[in-house]
């Protein structure tokens, strides 16, 4: 499944390479309409099952990353073919969910992985900051 591409999105270090193999990144605002249609971008509850069916959030990580293109052999077993990669630097990847910050309506959360631990983070970062998308089949 391809995405669309729109502005607010870019290629990692503005390589078009990195798009090929990360794929590309966006920031919120472009991100919760960048699923085609029959597709949208998960909502917690949606990324909270990813992470329970996958082990919880302590060992998930080590079961969605792929398996190699991570830095310092820090890849996974991708048990569910999630495959997931970093964003281009190698450490980590991120990716946006629809949740949105109450307390603050410039924050939205993404999850994360890094290249040096088997968990999966939840976090809240600047809509204007850039992560990948994965969308879910409606």
């Amino acid at each position: 499944m391809a995405l669309t591409f729109k502005n607010g999105s870019k290629c990692y270090d503005n390589s078009e390479a990195n798009c090929k193999k990360y794929g590309r990144l966006y920031n919120w605002e472009t991100a919760i309409k960048a699923c085609p249609s029959g597709w949208h971008l998960p909502g917690f509850d949606e990324l909270s099952e990813l992470i329970e069916t996958a082990g919880g959030m302590f060992k998930a990580g080590t079961k969605l990353k792929a398996k190699s293109g991570w830095n310092k052999n820090g890849g996974g077993t991708d048990e569910y073919g999630f495959s997931a990669l970093p964003g281009g630097i190698g450490n980590s990847g991120s990716w946006w969910s629809t949740l949105e910050e109450e307390r603050d309506s410039g924050l939205a959360s993404f999850f994360g992985m890094y290249y040096d631990t088997e968990e999966v983070s939840c976090r809240n970062t600047y809509k204007t900051n850039l992560s990948a998308v994965r969308c879910v089949q409606n």
